[in-house]
């Protein structure tokens, strides 16, 4: 909605299927999001073909038996929304109302929107895995724009949840949306000085992205990472622990096994500084000589 008149609504309703083969250490991947019996028997010939084209490699192959989540756990991710589409309208529209009123600098919007998604994953290998699970994903969210003196600013905010419990309030969300268009206005220069520096938790995506990417097993193996020789030397200060929970129950990152099937953990990733894990998949691994971290 944009000043509580709709723009648009959407309905989407699509699925994908991903095949990879390997064929004496040559691997083939091809996917179709069609369906049918049909596509699917081409798409696993295209794969096929494919595979016996490109060039051997021994750390191919499908992930290791011991490691694949043969009993994945219920991670309580599925909580379907019963949200008609008016009730969706409604929703965004409060939240960019909520926004619009907090304050007389909020000039102008571009809106709220409400978005609900539901998913099924499924994945299979040779090696008998065949487990599959259903997740849902809801989110509120709204944007506006702030005047002041000729300085125009924007800015958004929104809530998301596996459940329709877990958001936020529409006024909840467009009074923090207020909050954060507005303190955008009238910014200043600082002198230059020696000061600690607070991140706002939307850049902690952005800001660990580097670091995933710098411990990544692909990273390592092709000697590309600064942080070649760092394992289990101390790369951060001694007070930051990095731990994956990749079981949390409604996590928004939950997952019980990743896309080659090998089953997840809980694990530390820096413990007092310390960086204890590469991030690996199965290839990574063969490469390094260690074991999938199931990344």
């Amino acid at each position: 909605t944009r000043y509580g008149e709709v723009e648009n609504v959407e309905f989407n309703s699509d699925g994908a299927l991903g095949i990879t083969v390997y064929h004496q250490n040559r691997k083939g991947s091809a996917s179709s999001t069609d369906l049918s019996p049909q596509a699917i028997a081409r798409t696993v010939q295209a794969a096929l073909d494919i595979a016996r084209y490109t060039s051997p490699d021994p750390c191919a192959g499908v992930a290791d038996k011991e490691l694949l989540a043969f009993d994945a756990p219920d991670l309580d991710l599925f909580h379907p929304a019963d949200v008609s589409p008016d009730e969706a309208i409604e929703l965004a529209a409060r939240a960019e109302q909520a926004a619009l009123q907090a304050d007389k600098r909020i000039t102008n919007t571009e809106g709220g929107s409400f978005n609900s998604h539901y998913g099924v994953k499924v994945f299979g290998n040779s090696h008998g895995m065949l487990q599959g699970y259903c997740s849902t994903r809801h989110s509120l969210s709204s944007c506006v724009i702030a005047e002041e003196n000729g300085d125009m600013e924007r800015d958004y905010a929104y809530t998301i949840g596996r459940a329709m419990s877990d958001l936020q309030t529409p006024e909840w969300v467009g009074a923090d949306c207020a909050r954060r268009t507005l303190s955008r206005l009238s910014p200043r220069k600082l002198s230059t000085m020696k000061a600690p520096v607070i991140f706002a938790n939307e850049v902690a995506t952005g800001l660990f992205g580097h670091l995933v990417g710098a411990i990544a097993g692909g990273s390592v193996y092709r000697k590309s990472t600064f942080l070649l020789d760092s394992l289990g030397k101390q790369i951060l200060p001694d007070w930051l622990t990095i731990e994956e929970h990749p079981h949390l129950l409604k996590g928004l990152a939950s997952t019980p096994f990743d896309s080659e099937g090998v089953r997840t953990e809980r694990r530390d990733i820096i413990k007092d500084g310390i960086l204890t894990q590469w991030l690996l998949t199965s290839y990574s691994a063969r490469k390094l000589g260690l074991k999938s971290t199931g990344h």
